[in-house]
């Protein structure tokens, strides 16, 4: 037996509190205090699921030393159970509940509900089990039949089986009568499904879903599933299986489905935010499931929460106490959510009272008594479960054995010399008979009408007075005090009554103080009049806060209710009402918090940033608008894009904790424009400002290794050294990085790797006066390109201080994060903004300026450029006084390198890193150089046209346009124009006139526009030996054959038939001299003759032209036959020629109304041509849907009863029509 030393110093004792408690009860020779008696419950009922019809069971046990065993009793739903009686449910020995069926229906379900076990031995107490769930499943129903499935090679599929969510965890699959192997292929998901993953031909068969519950029934659902081969040709990606939110324990396994089928394949990827994941949850967040197919993505976002059910923190403890006495029972629990506390005294809830008071979770029990002895139960409960712990309160007795010695009499002339609303403070004298000279006091007192009385003690020996705390205003309470020596406790006084003031009679709280948001900035609040008070209420004050600020605001309210307005949007705001009468002001109600209403966001998204990835990506990447102005839970954010100056608009939305999105699809080599708004579910707010990219007009290559970084500066210290350098100059291909390799002597020693976009780093922890190398090489995921050299010596340990540096650096250290005795800091952060054509804007910032970058001193920086072409690599500068620097006089289209250094004095930084830009484009300032005409071999009627680029492209060439004429003085639209396209630098001209002199001008075309014209260039062309039938070409395929005439065009037929065959000559005659009317060879004397109503001409080969809309020149059309359709000529369509009114006015209207016009189709200005036989023109006979596309391009009159009309078809063909006067 353990023995107890007590010092008797009246009860200031530092003993643990058990031991305490022993030692103020016992004496030497008494016996020890009672022992805790061990009680706890060995097994406790856990949720059950039981089957109708079936038996069921909830298992408890209790276990306790003592010799009586624990009598078990059960609770259902709160209330004791009644089982005398029944023989449905009995308790078994151990005291387990059994059901020998379970009765459960639609509307009567007596079984289903929460149980709880509670264990009592008289002599100690009583103690409750956690609760436990019992639920009934009914009988199995399946919600639909299935149908036939097939599925693709290779493929997912997903079987469902559609019963009662409360039979799921007693379903099973079979696959042809036979259980299949569950596994990575084969997975049955919570809700029942099968999933079947990759599918082969193995897998086809037939598959049943089965229910078995505890009887013998047996549901099924059968389903056939056959394998198709796969086509190959695409599908449509669709979810078969989708994720939802779900709960989850925390450590519990979790299954989240997100099977996809389509063609070709998906890839499926699980991020939590923007990060990948592996799942493995240990937090509340929205996790994203998606798939890729090709450049398509579908994201699906839902959320995971894992829960963690209560655990104890700190456990109740057992505690010895006296009556009178305080005592606290501490109970500290965790978890997920957090759980909510509840206390239990032998199996009844303890209800809070002024002596029983819950605090923190804790209980504290105030002036104990002998009936608060008993088990103590702590019950925590969340979502997630609920546990139980008991602690057990033992209320000891004092020494039976009298005192020792004498104690001390009664203590004389108590009074109370202090009363006030909450305290009494009492004084009395020392007793007649002290028996002692240290005595202690103990103050005992009690609520007038209650038993349970209370304990203050005096602070120190010799103190005779005491001030009682916490009593309720206007109550009677009685007091009595008793002395303490060496011995023990004397005898007590006698009992004082004593009342507690009245409080003044200011107003009580005002009840029913409600708040309601009207609207986003306002919130309405009423309230009733206080039910305490002395006299009437004068006015009532209402104090208000957002929950941001520490400190009230108020405003007076004359009535009982107010509309608060002018408030933030979407901000809790909490409000009190205090009451005022003559007496001041009264007892604030408590604070009650209401948030106003969201709205629109009034701001946009902040620090919008695009990032070109390839030729058809750039990725967007903002901030949520600042707190004041979202108004709102974010919930979506709206991308809206456009290409170049187009006013159409596209649109794309993202999650609203999304920040970033990859825009893919777009055109390569082309600029956007992008902007982001964010959306609450009010609406849109506004969006950013436009901000444009261009993508790449092609992608990056990776198929070798990056070049040498093109510069790599260094800059010793006495401990460092700090590299920087620029990217490669050739930017085709990709850098994912840059190696930095350094030793003394050797760069071999160590090396580090640094970002792709980083141009600068330090070397650190390097030794003084050491001579280092260091290597830099670009790589990527092909490997490390060629590396390029420094090297440096680092200063020595002892060298001199500079004061302007190090005293400055001393006295500002917040604002120079590199403090360094060497030359200054270069600019960092330089960046060129392309203004326009002939100008860059150069930005930097400098380190060691405040953080606010304020310029207060004489420093100045110096700005150089040059052009990355080597042949007109001379730098230019310029200083400047402030942070940026607008350059211009650039060349358009040039790319330009800038660095910044700063001068202080004589003191000087060396050049910052460098920073590109390129000038826009425009039109050529220059005209094409060095023009030369040759003539063909052997074809006096073809010329060669030569030339080279303008000096001053201002951009990339695009085309150029040959024009030529027979007057150099004629106007510029009289001229006949010849396009090319691309950089071709020689043309051929045919169709010319021989011996005739012609000059030739050319324009060179960007996609700014035109530049200038070149001078003419004068040639002539050589003359023809002879004339013969080759020196008239006819338009290849033009064959008029008259006896195909006759079997082909109905129309021919009844003319010959009418006519003749005098009138068929007389056609083909006219056709063959309409056709050859409008020849090059007449064009080219119409020139020459300076027609002064000449239009602008437009001329170009089959493989460079495309006819115009209207306006057809048949010198240069090749007739075909009609079924077959050339393909569109793409010259024209990549470069069109803007050409005067003239050249577009339909050949049809106004003919008969413009003689001079008419006169210009039908004179061919006296020349004359040979007359040869024509070729064969085939002719067929077209529908009457074949006109709709038809327009007109040119009538010929070849007799005034005769009309050969010629139509341009929009698919690229020719067809002519033959007309005779009432025919």
């Amino acid at each position: 037996m353990n023995e107890y030393k007590c010092k008797s110093t009246a009860l200031s004792l530092t003993l643990e509190w058990p031991v305490l408690a022993q030692c103020l009860s016992w004496r030497p020779g008494n016996p020890l205090p009672h022992p805790f008696s061990p009680f706890w419950f060995t097994v406790e009922p856990q949720d059950t699921l039981a089957i109708r019809g079936n038996s069921a069971l909830l298992n408890c046990s209790a276990h306790s030393d003592t010799a009586t065993p624990a009598r078990i009793e059960w609770k259902k739903d709160g209330t004791f159970m009644s089982l005398v009686s029944d023989e449905r449910r009995n308790i078994l020995p151990d005291g387990s509940l059994f059901f020998t069926h379970v009765i459960h229906s639609k509307h009567n379900k007596p079984d289903e509900g929460t149980y709880q076990c509670v264990a009592t031995i008289d002599t100690l107490g009583s103690i409750s089990s956690r609760t436990a769930r019992l639920s009934v499943a009914g009988i199995p129903r399946f919600t639909s039949q299935p149908s036939p499935a097939s599925v693709h090679l290779g493929d997912s599929h997903v079987m469902a089986c559609e019963v009662n969510t409360d039979l799921v965890p007693f379903t099973r699959w079979e696959k042809d009568r036979q259980q299949p192997e569950l596994g990575a292929r084969l997975i049955q998901l919570p809700n029942g499904a099968l999933v079947i993953s990759n599918a082969s031909e193995a897998d086809a068969g037939l598959y049943r879903c089965a229910v078995e519950p505890v009887g013998s029934s047996n549901f099924n659902l059968d389903r056939v599933s056959l394998l198709l081969p796969e086509t190959g040709e695409e599908r449509k990606l669709e979810f078969l299986a989708q994720p939802v939110s779900v709960t989850k324990l925390i450590g519990a396994s979790v299954l989240l489905p997100c099977v996809v089928t389509g063609f070709p394949s998906p890839r499926i990827r699980w991020s939590l935010g923007d990060k990948p994941q592996e799942l493995t949850f240990v937090q509340h967040d929205a996790y994203l499931c998606f798939f890729l197919l090709s450049m398509s993505q579908i994201t699906l976002l839902f959320s995971l929460d894992p829960t963690a059910p209560p655990q104890f923190v700190k456990r109740p403890s057992n505690i010895y106490a006296h009556e009178t006495m305080d005592i606290i029972f501490e109970c500290e629990v965790s978890g997920s959510p957090a759980p909510t506390v509840k206390w239990v005294k032998n199996g009844d809830a303890v209800i809070p009272s002024d002596y029983f008071k819950i605090i923190e979770h804790n209980l504290q029990v105030l002036g104990l008594v002998k009936s608060d002895e008993g088990f103590y139960q702590c019950l925590a409960e969340n979502d997630a479960g609920n546990i139980q712990s008991s602690a057990q309160l033992i209320i000891l007795d004092y020494g039976v054995d009298g005192p020792a010695g004498p104690t001390p009499s009664a203590p004389r002339d108590v009074v109370a010399s202090l009363v006030s609303t909450r305290f009494i403070k009492l004084t009395w004298r020392q007793p007649a008979e002290p028996h002692g000279d240290e005595l202690t006091y103990s103050v005992f007192y009690s609520q007038e009408g209650t038993s349970r009385e209370r304990v203050v003690n005096t602070s120190r020996p010799g103190e005779m007075q005491v001030t009682i705390q916490n009593l309720m205003p206007d109550t009677k309470y009685r007091f009595r005090v008793t002395a303490h020596n060496s011995n023990g406790q004397g005898e007590s006084s006698a009992t004082l009554k004593v009342a507690t003031q009245a409080e003044v009679q200011v107003p009580g709280p005002a009840p029913n103080l409600q708040a309601v948001a009207n609207t986003p900035t306002s919130v309405s609040l009423s309230w009733d009049k206080p039910l305490t008070g002395n006299g009437e209420i004068l006015t009532y004050k209402l104090f208000y806060t957002d929950r941001g600020r520490a400190r009230d605001e108020d405003v007076d309210v004359d009535g009982q209710s107010y509309t608060m307005t002018g408030l933030k949007k979407n901000t809790e705001y909490s409000f009190r009402v205090v009451a005022n009468n003559k007496h001041g002001p009264g007892v604030s109600t408590d604070d009650i918090v209401v948030r106003t209403l969201s709205d629109v966001p009034s701001a946009p998204p902040q620090n919008l940033t695009l990032e070109v990835q390839n030729s058809k990506g750039i990725m967007l990447r903002w901030q949520p608008p600042p707190l004041s102005g979202q108004n709102g839970e974010i919930t979506s954010y709206k991308i809206r894009y456009r290409k170049g100056s187009r006013r159409s608009e596209s649109a794309v939305i993202t999650a609203g904790t999304q920040l970033s999105k990859l825009i893919d699809g777009l055109e390569p080599g082309t600029e956007y424009s992008f902007r982001v708004s964010a959306t609450t579910v009010n609406g849109t707010g506004p969006a950013t400002d436009w901000t444009t990219a261009e993508t790449f007009e092609s992608d990056l290559d990776e198929s070798r290794v990056p070049d040498q970084p093109s510069s790599l500066h260094v800059r010793p210290l006495v401990n460092s050294i700090v590299a920087s350098w620029t990217p490669p100059e050739n930017q085709d291909i990709v850098v994912r990085g840059y190696t930095i390799s350094y030793g003394i002597g050797s760069p071999h020693a160590q090396t580090i790797k640094v970002d792709y976009k980083q141009r600068y780093f330090t070397i650190e922890n390097l030794d003084p006066s050491s001579h280092y190398v260091i290597t830099l090489k670009a790589f990527n995921n092909v490997g490390e390109g060629i590396p390029v050299y420094e090297s440096a010596i680092t200063r020595p340990q002892s060298d001199p201080i500079d004061p302007d540096v190090d005293l400055y650096e001393l006295f500002h250290a917040p604002y120079t994060p590199v403090p360094d005795p060497s030359p200054m800091m270069p600019p960092v952060g330089v960046q060129a903004s392309v203004v326009s054509h002939d100008a860059i804007k150069v930005t930097w910032a400098d380190n060691l300026l405040p953080k606010n970058q304020k310029i207060t001193d004489n420093r100045y920086y110096t700005v150089r450029w040059k052009t990355n072409i080597p042949a007109n690599a001379k730098v230019k500068a310029a200083n400047s006084t402030s942070l940026s620097h607008l350059v211009t006089g650039l060349k358009p289209n040039t790319q330009y390198e800038f660095s910044v250094m700063v001068t202080k004095g004589r003191r000087f930084s060396t050049w910052s890193m460098t920073a590109v830009g390129t000038t826009l484009e425009t039109s050529p300032s220059s005209a094409p150089k060095d023009v030369t005409v040759v003539s063909k071999e052997n074809k006096p009627r073809t010329i060669i046209v030569n030339w080279q680029p303008p000096s001053e492209a201002n951009g990339k060439i695009t085309g150029y346009i040959i024009y030529y004429s027979t007057d150099v003085n004629a106007v510029v639209h009289d001229w006949v124009i010849e396009p090319v396209v691309g950089n071709r630098l020689t043309h051929q001209i045919q169709e010319l006139t021989v011996d005739t002199v012609y000059y030739f001008k050319i324009q060179a075309r960007n996609s700014k526009g035109m530049g200038p014209m070149s001078e003419a260039v004068q040639f002539r062309t050589p003359k023809s030996k002879f004339k013969t039938r080759a020196d008239v070409k006819f338009p290849s395929g033009f064959d008029l054959d008259l006896s195909l005439l006759s079997e082909n065009h109905l129309l021919v037929i009844i003319i010959i038939i009418a006519v003749g065959v005098f009138t068929i000559i007389v056609v083909v005659v006219g056709a063959f001299l309409c056709t050859r009317r409008t020849t090059s060879h007449q064009k080219k004397k119409r020139a020459a003759s300076k027609s002064s109503n000449g239009s602008h001409k437009y001329k170009g080969n089959a493989k460079d032209l495309k006819p115009p809309d209207l306006w057809i020149h048949h010198e240069r059309l090749e007739l075909k036959p009609m079924d077959k359709s050339p393909e569109p000529n793409p010259v024209m369509t990549e470069t069109p020629i803007l050409r005067t009114s003239q050249d577009i006015t339909p050949a049809d209207s106004g003919l008969e109304s413009n003689p001079h016009l008419q006169q210009r189709r039908n004179s061919y200005r006296g020349q004359s041509y040979p007359k040869e036989r024509p070729k064969k023109l085939l002719f067929r006979k077209i529908n009457q849907s074949e006109m709709s596309p038809l327009q007109p391009a040119r009538l010929c009159i070849i007799t005034p009863s005769i009309r050969l009309e010629f139509f341009w078809h929009t698919g690229n063909r020719i067809f002519y029509t033959l007309t005779k006067e009432g025919v």
